[in-house]
Parts: C-alpha cells; structure tokens; sequence
C-alpha cells in the first residue's frame, strides 16, 4: 500500500512537471511581415498611425490621420516614430509639452502592433537609456526664460536694442500659452472708438460711474485711497466727452467712448475681490496705469513685427469693423491680431532675425547670484539630462509663464475658491505651465504677491478644459442658460462672477447660444443664423449641437455632447431667446443688468431658411490664469521682500502678479505680456 501511494505522488508530480513544461515552452508570438494600421486618442482626438513590419521589427511609423493642433505637437510626431523604429521599444519619453499627442502615437503604434503579432506588453517594458552630454557653458549678454509671448517680447527687444540674447523654452515648441491663446487685446484707442456708436447701455453705465461717491464703502477707498484718483479722473473724461457731443444721442450718432482712467477703473473694479479670509486685493495702480498707457503704442509695435494688428474701423489689412468686447472685458475696446498659430511663428521669425538664439526642450532650474546679490545667470537642464551653465553679463528676464497646469500649488495658495477647486482641476493651459519661474525667483528671495487667486476661464471643454471644441460671439450677444434653457447670469459680467455662478449648477456645466456673429456696435442688427458647414467639425466629433429649428436643436441635444445631457424643452428655450430678443430691443436687462446688449437672434428669420440654424455649447470653468507670481515695478524689475528691485532679474507675463489681483480683464493678459515683455526686454538690455 506504501509502495502505490508513492507511485501516485510520482505520477502527480510527473503530470504537473509535464503541464508546467508545456506552459513554458509556449512560444513568444511572431509578428508577420506587412503593413498594420492602429487608432487611440490624442489631445484632440484620434490619432489613425500605419506601422511597417519586417523580420520581426518594426521599419516604419506613418501617420495617416491626426487632429492635434500642428504647432504643438509638430516635434512629438517627427521624434516619436522615428525612436519607436529607432529602439523597438513603446517605453519612450513624451514629447514635453505635447504628453497627450506623445501617448497618443504611442497607442496607436500598439494598436497597430498587437494586429501585426507583437507582443504589446514586452515592447512597452522595453527600457531606453538616454544618455546626457557633457555639460555645457553658455555665453550671452541676457537670458531669457520662457518663450511664450512675454518671452518672445523681451528677448525681440532686447535684440532691438543691441543685446545678446539666449531664449531657452521648457516645451518642444514654442510659444507657451501665447499659442493657444486667442486673438484678444485690449487698448484704449480713440481713433476707433470714433468710428463706433456709443449705445444706450454703455451710457447709462458711463452715467453710474458719474453717480459714485468716493465714501461709498463699496468702492473701498478707505483701504485703497490712491485709486480715488482714477474715479476723478473718470468723471473728468466723461463730462468732457458729453461736452463734446453735445446734441448727439447714444443708440443714434454718439461716437464710442474710452480713456485711460476708464481702463484703469475697470482694472480697478475688475480685480477688487475679497478672499475667504475677509481681506480685500486690488491691482497695483502705476501697474494697471503702465499697462492701460502703454498697450496701444505697444500693438502698433506689434504690427510692426508683421502680427497684423487691427485697430477697428477699416484696418489696412480689411479685416476689422471696430471693436469687440471679449468675454470678461467689461468695455468694447478689444482690438484683435493674428491666431496663435500664425503670430508665434511670425514671433520667432522676427527674434531669430534680430539675432536671438532659442533652444527648445530646455528647462531653466536656477537663477545665478554673484556675491553682491546681482543676477548674472541661470542653470537648465535638456530633455536629455545635459546640464547647461548660461551666463548673462546684463542679467536674466523671467517669462516662464503661470501656474495653472499645476492646480496643486494652486490649490495650495488659494483662498478665493475653496471647495471648487482640487488638486485636478482642469486647466487651459499648455502642461509646461507649473510655476517654475515664481519657484526661483522665491529661491533668490524675490517677494511673491496675489497668490491666492487663480482666474478659472468659465467657457472652456467640460472634458478637456480647452478652450476649444465650442462656439460662442461677443460678450455682449453670448446668451448663457443652464440645463433647463434659463439664463442665470449677466454674460457681461467679470470672468470670476461668470464661473462663481457657473459652478453653482449641476456639475456646474452651463450652456451658449450660438446663432451667428452679430455688430455689437449696432444692438438693431440680429444673429440671423450659422450654417451646419461652419460648424461641422464640432458638431460630428460630439462637442455641441446644431438644428435648423428650434426644434431640431431641442432633438439634437438628447445626444451627448462633451458629455452633457441637458434637459432642454422647444418652448423654454423659445421663452429665453425672446425675452434676452425684448431687453437689447429695449437695451436695458432687468433680470441681470447686463451693461451691453446686442446680437438678438431672428428666430423668425432662422425657422425660415433651412440653410442655416442655430447651436449650443456645453461648457464648463476651467484654471486659466494665475493672477500671483513675482512682485515688479513699473520697469518690470522684480522686488524682493524688502521691495527693493533685484539686479539683473527681470520678468514680464503670467509669472508675475499684482496687476490683475483678484480677476485679470479678458483681453487684458495679451496685453500685459506684450506691454511689460517688451519693458522688460529693453530694460535688460540697457
């Protein structure tokens, strides 16, 4: 009986030696030799790639089909299908700045190789060594941190002015968020306020401002007395503007109006907020005065860098019919210029003419003291770990953008949000903005101000956080409804009012009625519809909807868009279009005060031309600006903790704070960067 039982264990033993055997022993698969096509999704959607195969390797990755937007990720598609081919390996680096297309291209090849036999799982495994190059030392009369728009100023200026300059960018491109920004920019201009006609909202707004009373405490001028001075000088404007047109009547032949002080006010009032603690900010007046005086001067400089600025009226370029006001601007003074996509690469053009050496995928880690406290340098590192030594003999402009695809730090500093931000909050901004420049800066002890406000952009992607993927017109014609098609706020309103209300509804998603682009300078001329073409992209890749009718719209929204099933009926939405239609016939809004009314929709006009419709976009608040960062003066110096200007370090753009405060002025941040890169940038160079 002994002897059997150990013949059994045996036999079992032997069975399991045998299966485990013929486990182990299974081949790896093959791949088969030809061509495979894969698909996974990028930033912007699907990215469709073809993968050649030969002797078990992979020789070739095309690209047949992409949305990215090609300025970004124009790197991320020549380097990641050549290393795919190069290493026989999945497990690569992103491309900086470009992580969504980067893995995108990579899925797509493992789409496309699991078809062609791979073993997927072994080729993501597979380790790249990247090795550094040996440090580097760099010379130059300044550095420039930062290739967005305020990079791109300061280091045009600089050269302008007969400096040396080294640009170094983080991202594989450049342009930072300057690229994905829109065309928005905001300046006094009177010569093309004369060619507008000043409605009969924006007088009465014109008249509030004479009603205010400096001890109102509202005003708080008790805790900042200096901006009294703006409002006296408002009031000075005005009267001396009614004086001039005397016997005009707004709506009718009274010219458009705007100043200095008028600018500067609704900076002023733009950006007074109160933070949870129960303290108040406010910009810094000769900030906000640089900027309202220097912006226009500074667009013409613009357009002399070949960016097509348009002043309103009829621009030598034919592209303008006055001004807009876009959203969160608070005043039709928004001039407009070249898209991101044409103006950066028109900006690195002029720069690399005057002479500015730019290195991309190069990131700066620190700013250089010499032994009196004088910034004479900085230190970066390459994608590839190549550490580089810079030396700057006039010093260092910082323009390396805010800190919104950080919301972590955000977070960390806020006291304007509280629960409606976390720690992944959606962000507008390119992914290299996470707070480098202000992290140095604070290093050296430079003073950091207004950190505990972040600006959320409210009309952004629900399930993105761009920009993109959404339709809307000028402030003053968006109509915005909540789920159930009621309108819930004043659309002209500042851009943290527009997202506090916003947030307030069910997973604060909120919705814009587009029908067309209307003249805000006339509130007698109606939308009168959007054709399906204009809109189809959108429309087809599930980002908004579209009907002929009403009624077609209302059928069209029981399909998700951006994720979003609103509960919109035919005849609520009828109800708010007439209505809104009744105020800017009457150009006075009872239910939300809204300052300036234009684009009524013809719905009459709509329902009768099956050619064209009507639609509405899903949107949601999103992180957009930074309104913290380094303290500066008035020659963009950075200050620090005593308030005394740093030697040798300057910075200009969204790594700065204390002009804005509470809430930066849509159209504002354009100019801003701009304005005080170009200050800065001469500067440096003295």
């Amino acid at each position: 009986m002994k002897h059997r039982v150990v013949l059994f264990i045996a036999l079992i033993a032997l069975g399991i030696s045998m299966f485990g055997c013929s486990s182990t022993s299974q081949k790896a698969p093959v791949p088969i030799d030809g061509t495979y096509e894969g698909s996974a999704y990028g930033m912007q959607g699907p990215i469709k790639v073809q993968i050649t195969v030969s002797h078990e390797r992979i020789t070739a990755v095309k690209i047949l089909s992409t949305q990215e937007t090609p300025n970004v990720t124009k790197v991320a598609f020549e380097r990641i299908p050549n290393r795919i081919v190069e290493t026989q390996s999945l497990k690569i680096d992103a491309v900086t700045g470009a992580t969504l297309a980067s893995n995108g291209i990579k899925n797509a090849v493992a789409d496309a190789a699991k078809k062609a036999g791979f073993d997927v799982s072994a080729l993501r495994a597979k380790e790249v060594k990247v090795t550094p190059k040996p440090p580097q030392t760099w010379n130059t009369d300044v550095l420039v941190m930062g290739g967005g728009g305020a990079g791109l100023s300061a280091a045009i200026s600089a050269a302008q002015s007969g400096a040396k300059v080294i640009l170094i960018e983080k991202s594989s491109f450049i342009g930072g968020n300057t690229m994905m920004a829109g065309a928005a920019y905001n300046a006094v201009d009177p010569e093309a306020q004369a060619t507008m006609i000043l409605s009969k909202a924006q007088k009465e707004t014109m008249d509030s401002y004479l009603a205010l009373d400096p001890a109102d405490p509202a005003l708080k001028f008790d805790i900042y007395p200096e901006w009294a001075s703006v409002l006296t000088q408002l009031k000075a404007d005005i009267k001396a503007f009614y004086a001039a047109n005397v016997g005009k009547t707004a709506g009718v032949d009274m010219p458009g109006f705007d100043s200095i002080a008028l600018h500067m006010w609704h900076i002023y009032t733009g950006g007074l907020r109160q933070l949870n603690d129960g303290t108040w900010v406010a910009p810094k007046l000769e900030l906000a005065r640089t900027l309202a005086t220097n912006a226009l001067d500074t667009f013409k400089w613009m357009d002399s860098l070949g960016l097509k600025a348009s002043y309103g009226g009829t621009s030598k370029y034919g592209n303008s019919t006055g001004l807009g006001t876009v959203l969160g601007a608070m005043w039709p003074r928004t001039h407009s210029f070249m898209s991101g996509a044409e103006r950066i690469p028109q900006l690195e053009k002029k720069a690399l003419e005057a002479g500015v050496k730019i290195y991309t995928e190069t990131r700066g880690t620190e700013l250089i003291v010499d032994s009196s406290g004088r910034v004479i340098g900085g230190k970066a590192v390459q994608t590839d770990g190549t550490q580089i030594t810079i030396n700057a003999s006039k010093g260092v402009v910082l323009a390396t953008g805010g800190y919104c695809a950080n919301p972590a730090m955000v977070k960390k500093y806020d006291k304007y949000w509280g629960n409606d931000l976390s720690d992944h909050t959606l962000t507008t901004n390119v992914g290299t903005n996470t707070g480098d420049g202000v992290l140095m800066a604070q290093k050296i002890g430079a003073q950091l101000i207004g950190m505990e406000v972040a600006q959320m952009m409210p009309s952004s992607s629900p399930t993105k956080g761009t920009m993109t993927d959404g339709i809307w017109g000028d402030a003053s014609e968006q109509i915005w409804i909540d789920a159930k098609g009621n309108r819930f706020v004043n659309e002209y309103a500042e851009r943290d009012v527009l997202a506090k209300a916003s947030l307030k509804l069910d997973k604060g998603v909120f919705y814009i009625i587009y029908a067309g682009r209307g003249d805000p300078s006339n509130p007698n001329i109606k939308l009168k519809g959007v054709s399906r073409a204009s809109v189809a992209s959108m429309v087809d890749s599930g980002n908004i909807w579209y009907g002929s009718t009403l009624a077609e719209l209302v059928k069209a929204t029981e399909k998700p868009a951006a994720g979003c099933t609103p509960a919109f009926t035919e005849a609520a939405l009828r109800a708010t279009i007439e209505r809104y239609n009744n105020f800017v016939a009457e150009q006075k809004d009872p239910d939300f005060g809204k300052g300036v009314l234009a684009g009524a929709i013809d719905l009459d006009y709509i329902e009768s031309h099956p050619d064209v419709g009507i639609c509405i976009s899903p949107r949601k608040a999103s992180l957009h600006h930074t309104m913290g960062g380094i303290l500066i003066d008035t020659q963009a110096r950075v200050l620090n903790t005593k308030g005394n200007p740093i030697p040798g370090l300057w910075a200009a753009g969204e790594v700065t704070g204390g002009i804005h405060a509470g809430n930066r002025l849509g159209g504002n941040a354009i100019a801003d960067i701009f304005t005080f890169g170009r200050i800065a940038g001469l500067n440096a160079a003295k």
